[in-house]
């Protein structure tokens, strides 16, 4: 056996921990991407996060998300609302019925936690803990990195932008 690789071990604890989860989760009705969302919103603000906030919370992207609020709202675990300040967004709060749900799964959550972290002790557990935060950390800006640098050597497209009949620049001179 060859050298332990980061990326397997890392694949291989994480579907195993959500296919562990979903499993618990089934008899609810919602998903692991759904309990985070009501993990979010339970314990963040009581006034509700934007999708924005929560895609940003879950390392997620945006089409993901609407989609996971979307059919949340769709069973009475979320709602969304206006956004008190920025009329271009909407809040997602949960709903009387979403909390009694995650109340439920946070239990079976913590069980599964205690479970898996049972093979170490209880020094052990915190310090793989504070590891694992410290490597997705890592993780986050190895990607924000990449990301950076890709976006520094795209070639400038702002010509073409203002040049199309669909772009912010052009509709304003037409209705000046």
């Amino acid at each position: 056996m060859g050298p332990r690789r980061l990326p397997p071990l890392l694949r291989k604890a994480w579907f195993s921990l959500n296919q562990a989860f979903r499993q618990r989760l089934a008899p609810l009705g919602i998903t692991p991407d759904q309990f985070t969302v009501l993990r979010w919103l339970c314990e963040v603000d009581e006034r509700g996060l934007t999708q924005a906030e929560i895609t940003a919370y879950m390392a997620s992207d945006p089409n993901t998300i609407m989609a996971t609020v979307r059919r949340m709202e769709l069973v009475g675990l979320v709602e969304r609302v206006p956004h008190e300040t920025d009329r271009r967004a909407r809040r997602v709060r949960v709903l009387v019925r979403g909390r009694q749900i995650f109340g439920e799964a946070q239990l079976l959550a913590l069980e599964l936690q205690n479970g898996v972290l049972q093979n170490l002790n209880d020094r052990e557990g915190d310090l793989f803990l504070k590891l694992l935060e410290r490597v997705a950390d890592a993780c986050v800006n190895a990607c924000q990195s990449s990301a950076a640098k890709k976006l520094a050597a795209a070639p400038p497209v702002a010509n073409r932008q203002s040049d199309s009949p669909q772009s912010p620049r052009r509709r304003r001179s037409r209705s000046a």
